[in-house]
């Protein structure tokens, strides 16, 4: 078993042999992954050493106070939270080589798994995936609010393969090369100005079988596993204390005195302690994580994530009064990322609205907590066994 003296050892010998001051910044990166430092948990030969979960901050600090570079985490935030997991647990031998490339940053994922007619209710999902006899699976439909669609190569993507049975039994789960003929990506602009997000139209995209990830009709069981760890990467980041949204907020109160109120001292002061309560319940959970899969928990840190953002930034708006409604840049732009700390008040109001929509409706996600967490009874269903085909739409 790996402990952490030895991993220190092996950071240390990686520091060595690829000195950060004089190395380019992908080749040490591949050389990282390589000696399993990227993903210490992951297996020997897919950037891990097999090492506990939690020794991965070990060489984080080795690797932070010598000044390497890291991958980037935010622009390739979907392959990292994602893909890898999903891949790692359903993939194949060779679908998991796509692992290297992936963590290095070399390579960005998306996630084609929304649709504009299924809404909250993505087992709804209409594209369909049609395979011709022993080969290729041949795909058309619709997916929208796919973020980072424009830089990315690769997509884990979610069809429906066989519209006779129940709506979860019928969808496979399929690894797409976003560069194939038949894939159209068009920018979707948003509150904010910026198309961060997009819509993506498949037509007669051809996948060969051997980037389909788990059986025929059990993509639905193998996207649990992307959404779950999906909630758990947006709802529980890792954040120093007063990082995120109640950064700005609390530097404006303690360096514009002018503009505070009792009314609003309370309001921040409520909105801070929630802060640091949510942060820390996210430590837990990245704790719990040591042991096993993420399960419904991170329905319950996204769902806090999404409130506190909108919450602490209509405080922020209300505090800068009048300077609150100013907007710093309108110009269409189609960002790598999002920066909600590099923006103005304005930016962080409108962005955050999405928040209680993307990686789960907070009233999608709600129901889980209900239902997974606390044990409540579920809502009336009648759409259960009736084959997709026969849903009304």
């Amino acid at each position: 078993m790996t402990d952490a003296a030895e991993l220190r050892s092996l950071t240390q010998e990686l520091l060595t042999a690829y000195p950060p001051a004089t190395t380019d910044r992908t080749d040490f990166l591949k050389a990282r992954f390589d000696a399993g430092l990227a993903w210490v948990h992951y297996p020997v030969g897919l950037g891990g050493l097999g090492a506990p979960r939690s020794l991965q901050a070990v060489v984080d600090a080795e690797l932070e106070a010598a000044g390497a570079p890291d991958n980037d985490p935010r622009r390739i935030g979907i392959g990292l939270g994602m893909a890898a997991p999903t891949i790692l647990r359903y993939g194949t031998d060779e679908q998991k080589q796509l692992l290297r490339p992936l963590w290095v940053g070399e390579e960005v994922w998306c996630q084609l798994f929304s649709e504009p007619g299924a809404g909250s209710d993505l087992a709804a999902l209409g594209t369909r995936a049609v395979r011709e006899g022993d080969g290729d699976w041949v795909v058309n439909g619709q997916k929208v609010w796919t973020s980072s669609a424009h830089l990315a190569r690769w997509a884990i993507l979610i069809a429906r393969t066989d519209p006779d049975v129940p709506k979860h039994a019928g969808i496979t789960y399929f690894l797409c090369d976003m560069t194939d003929p038949g894939v159209e990506v068009r920018p979707l602009r948003q509150i904010t100005g910026e198309a961060e997000f997009n819509e993506v139209f498949l037509t007669d995209v051809r996948i060969p079988d051997s980037r389909r990830l788990g059986e025929v009709g059990d993509g639905w069981r193998v996207a649990q596993t992307t959404l779950n760890n999906e909630r758990v990467a947006i709802g529980g980041m890792r954040l120093p204390r007063e990082g995120g949204m109640i950064g700005p907020v609390s530097k404006t109160w303690r360096e514009r005195p002018e503009l505070r109120t009792h009314d609003l001292h309370q309001r921040l002061l409520g909105l801070w302690v929630e802060a640091e309560v949510t942060r820390l319940t996210g430590e837990r959970l990245r704790q719990q994580l040591v042991a096993g899969q993420p399960g419904p928990e991170g329905a319950g840190m996204k769902l806090a994530f999404a409130r506190l953002n909108q919450q602490i930034s209509g405080l922020e708006v209300e505090l800068r009064g009048e300077e609150g409604l100013l907007y710093d840049d309108w110009t269409m732009r189609r960002p790598e990322l999002v920066d909600f700390t590099g923006r103005d008040a304005g930016y962080r109001y409108l962005r955050s609205k999405g928040n209680s929509i993307e990686g789960g409706t907070s009233e999608v996600l709600l129901n889980i907590v209900a239902e997974r967490v606390l044990g409540l009874p579920s809502e009336p269903r009648t759409d259960k066994d009736v084959a997709w085909k026969d849903l009304a739409r």
